[in-house]
């Protein structure tokens, strides 16, 4: 069905780097939620007038401000695909990430007043009276609920969206809430114990979960998370992969929206290739990775001697020293300047963020080990730290 409809609905379907297209997607998601959200509010709004039922009229109150909902993710993808303009050079993405924000403090909400009024249900009991024209419409609402939250599951799939697995974070909670309420329906057919208010403490608690979860990965993504280790590895690859690129490091992935990625690179040549061979290899990649991944970036050339017996000597000993020093530890930038009473070792070490050690303590020790060597060593160490 996701298929269909963005095949129905979506002009290039398939192009979901384009912003537009992504912007489709979200808001196709945006417009089927608020339809079905409505309908299933209707119901559960007639569901719980006939039984009495606390649960299910809060279980409707929440498809309600789940339509509310949809109409946010609806008007976030729209303002998301904007362009890029002067106030904000970077373009408009992250709106998309305040919308899942937005939509994390009203599910919250939501739980906050089912709370309340479970409560007053557990102090004020009232009889729940059974129906099955209420069983059918209950049942058909979880039916209805698991297929919108597989409906955006499949979307969320093609464009990587916070607000789309936010909205099957929440749908998929509103399952639960919406079995608990058929529970408490099909137990009042048997006994008069008023377990409808509990049944409500329940549903609360789900939705309080699906809220902190949706709340707590988009403030992530809000904050700065890292790339994914995937991503992060398949770009290092990727620009390894050309002719004339001897090591790459301090790549730096940045992330305005979804579809909105700018990066930066440090890209190591060898020092006697022509500087116009490497100059233009380096814009060759650059391009390259504007096409294949929609990126932005800018790669910083940095030469290096290769093929020197004496430098890789040196390199391999360093390497062997930082291992026994800390093996997360890495190096870059190599190079030696060698004087009449001592050794120049010039390089860069990336100092994990979660480094047991501090980065003090790393290089004082890197030193003191290579000096033991030969005491004419003198390390000249920058520290790095990673960002993925």
């Amino acid at each position: 069905m996701a298929e269909l409809l963005a095949k129905l609905f979506i002009k290039d379907y398939q192009n979901t780097k384009n912003p537009s297209v992504r912007a489709a997607y979200g808001e196709l998601s945006g417009a089927v939620g608020i339809i079905v959200n409505l309908l299933l509010t209707a119901a559960k709004f007639f569901v719980g007038t006939i039984t009495g039922s606390i649960s299910v009229s809060a279980d409707a109150v929440n498809n309600l401000s789940d339509a509310g909902s949809s109409v946010i993710t609806l008007a976030g993808f729209k303002m998301a695909k904007k362009p890029a303009d002067k106030d904000h050079p970077y373009g408009h993405g992250r709106i998309e990430y305040i919308t899942a924000l937005i939509v994390s403090f009203l599910i919250l909400l939501m739980g906050f007043e089912l709370l309340k009024s479970s409560v007053d249900k557990i102090r004020n009991p009232e009889p729940v009276t059974y129906s099955t024209v209420a069983l059918v419409i209950l049942l058909l609402s979880i039916g209805m609920k698991l297929w919108l939250a597989y409906f955006n599951h499949r979307l969320g799939k093609k464009i990587d969206s916070a607000a789309t697995k936010a909205v099957v974070t929440d749908s998929l909670s509103d399952t639960a809430a919406t079995a608990v309420a058929l529970a408490a329906l099909v137990i009042s057919k048997f006994t008069d114990v008023p377990v409808d208010g509990w049944f409500g403490i329940v549903v609360a608690l789900f939705i309080f979960r699906s809220g902190l979860e949706i709340l707590k990965d988009t403030i992530a993504l809000l904050l700065g998370k890292p790339p994914e280790p995937e991503f992060f590895a398949q770009i290092e690859n990727e620009i390894l992969s050309y002719d004339g690129v001897v090591g790459v490091h301090d790549l730096i992935i940045h992330d305005y929206g979804p579809g909105r990625t700018f990066a930066s690179a440090h890209a190591e040549v060898p020092a006697n290739v022509d500087i116009m061979e490497s100059h233009d290899t380096v814009d060759l990649i650059e391009r390259d990775l504007f096409q294949k991944f929609g990126m932005l970036i800018s790669i910083h050339m940095d030469p290096v001697i290769v093929d020197d017996a004496r430098i890789d000597a040196l390199k391999s000993m360093c390497a062997e020293v930082l291992a026994e020093v800390d093996d997360s530890v890495t190096f870059h930038d190599f190079r030696v300047v060698e004087g009449p009473t001592h050794t120049n070792l010039i390089f860069d070490v990336v100092i994990p963020l979660d480094c047991a050690n501090g980065d003090k303590w790393v290089c004082d020790t890197i030193s003191e080990k290579l000096s033991k060597i030969d005491e004419r060593y003198f390390c000249v160490i920058t520290v790095d730290h990673a960002f993925n």
